[in-house]
């Protein structure tokens, strides 16, 4: 089994995050942040990546520091639950329309962090989902989890209106992709798929 359990406590925030590379994307997750938790529950299923989530932050001050450790502790996760990465996919790609919204993303686990986040229509960022979650959070959650996971992806958003329909839209995409980017491949026989031999 492909799992990790791992804790990050701060004056910020305190957060537990434990998950299953190998699941069906069961979701257990309460972060106090309402809108971030339903785009994590979409990163799960969509993922079929089972996860368990708590946190709690200055949410107080800004939601800023929760989403944020959140997504470092679930990104550290996901690169101890891959081990050396043999036997996985590697690479994927997956497009997802969210009504006038569609967004397209690609994964590569290489080890190598990057991102790269466009499309957004301007002034996304200050839009306020939910109530309590700005629009530029969406990109800082992917960017703090490509670099602790050590992925590199880019997402891009092809068109959209709704706020809620792009983060949304964003998320599916790029759960789709890193669900297939992290699956077994029976034809690689548990080979890493890297002419160098390592990822």
């Amino acid at each position: 089994m492909r799992t990790a359990k791992l804790g990050r406590n701060t004056t910020e925030s305190s957060v537990e995050v434990e998950i299953n590379l190998d699941g069906t994307g069961v979701a257990d997750i309460e972060t106090t942040v309402p809108f971030y938790n339903h785009m994590l529950n979409a990163l799960s299923k969509h993922s079929q990546i089972d996860m368990f989530i708590r946190a709690k932050g200055d949410t107080d001050i800004d939601v800023h520091h929760t989403v944020e450790d959140v997504a470092i502790v679930l990104g550290t996760a996901v690169l101890e639950a891959l081990g050396d990465k043999s036997g996985i996919e590697r690479f994927a790609n997956a497009n997802c329309p969210l009504d006038e919204a569609l967004t397209t993303a690609t994964v590569d686990i290489s080890g190598r962090p990057y991102l790269v986040h466009t499309g957004e229509p301007s002034g996304f960022e200050y839009a306020l989902i939910g109530g309590h979650f700005t629009g530029s959070l969406v990109e800082h959650f992917f960017d703090a989890f490509c670099l602790n996971a050590r992925i590199c992806a880019h997402i891009d958003v092809v068109r959209g209106r709704d706020p809620h329909h792009i983060a949304e839209s964003e998320f599916k995409a790029f759960a789709r992709a890193l669900g297939k980017a992290v699956r077994i491949s029976e034809r690689l026989n548990g080979a890493i798929a890297s002419t160098k031999g390592v990822l």
